[in-house]
């Protein structure tokens, strides 16, 4: 079969798995994806917009937060909606270098989510355990330095994780996964040995898992300790309310990330739901994410209100006048 000839090639096209879904869905599924999609794009460009327009979300912690949307928007559309438009046009095709810079987004998102959640837990951190020295600590200064380190090394770890992965000749043209990843561009190899590959690849996903999830349980555990230590009731309050959102994201990525990878280690799972598995993290935390952000953060959901009360009264006033 052609999908796995081992003759080195040159070509750029290459078929991608498909999900085995009956003519009559096609549409359906199609519909509800796309409407999934656009909530999760108009969701968070709308707390992207709240951020940068509205002077009382201009503060270290949302400063922050506006990395989150922006990495959600990237992860959603690297993913979901070439893959819509294969199941309605039923190609199945991928151009190579799309399929690698979809693959660098994607991996870029996950490292992205880790490292932000990260700096968020710090910012909350400095807030409730040294309230006094806030603002001397979270300078603008310290806000970019620690945003272009979240970015930077995200960036600097998947580009060298791509690098490596390109030196590797192609001798196959089928990516087995419905989306491109390090590992499916790798399983086009011409039986190379792989082994430095997949040695940085589980190094850099320790790597981020324990500097974000070190940074994240010192920050949380000093917090809880502060508060209780802490006899003003609403400052507890407070406190829980403003760690409450950046918990329950963390707690999602690392369930989703959890159930993926026993997913794809039972051996009786099909390749369907193995793909379904493997697209939920791209899926449910760009969802979510501005639902918890919007619930949860006070100063979000004030600001959201604000805005729609100020249209609303405009709209009535050139009503009124016409």
């Amino acid at each position: 079969m052609e999908k796995y000839s081992l003759n080195v090639t040159s070509s750029f096209d290459l078929k991608i798995a498909s999900f085995d879904i009956h003519h009559s869905a096609v549409y359906p599924i199609f519909i509800i994806g796309m409407l999934i999609y656009l909530f999760s794009v108009l969701s968070n460009l709308t707390i992207l917009l709240l951020i940068a327009t509205q002077k009382s979300l201009h503060k270290p912690m949302f400063y922050i937060l506006f990395s989150l949307p922006l990495n959600d928007i990237v992860g959603i559309t690297a993913m979901f909606p070439r893959m819509l438009i294969d199941i309605v046009t039923k190609r199945y095709t991928v151009y190579y270098p799309t399929c690698v810079f979809q693959a660098f987004l994607i991996h870029m998102f996950g490292g992205g989510t880790l490292f932000i959640l990260a700096a968020m837990a710090f910012d909350r951190y400095v807030a409730i355990c040294k309230p006094l020295r806030y603002h001397s600590i979270m300078t603008p200064l310290t806000v970019a330095g620690i945003l272009a380190l979240a970015w930077g090394l995200d960036f600097a770890i998947i580009f060298v994780l791509f690098l490596l992965q390109s030196r590797v000749r192609r001798c196959r043209n089928f990516i087995m996964t419905v989306y491109c990843s390090n590992v499916s561009l790798l399983n086009l190899s011409c039986g190379e040995d792989t082994t430095i590959n997949n040695i940085y690849g589980l190094a850099i996903t320790a790597f981020m898992h324990i500097i974000t999830i070190t940074i994240q349980l010192f920050s949380y555990i000093q917090i809880l300790l502060t508060c209780f230590f802490n006899r003003q009731s609403d400052a507890k309050t407070k406190a829980v309310n403003t760690c409450s959102a950046q918990i329950i994201v963390f707690v999602i990525f690392e369930m989703v990330s959890l159930f993926i990878l026993i997913a794809y280690r039972l051996p009786n799972v099909s390749t369907d739901a193995r793909n379904a598995c493997g697209m939920m993290i791209f899926l449910i935390l760009p969802v979510v994410n501005p639902i918890i952000y919007g619930m949860k953060t006070k100063d979000i959901r004030v600001a959201f209100f604000q805005v729609f009360k100020r249209g609303f009264h405009k709209q009535n006033n050139v009503n009124i006048l016409n």
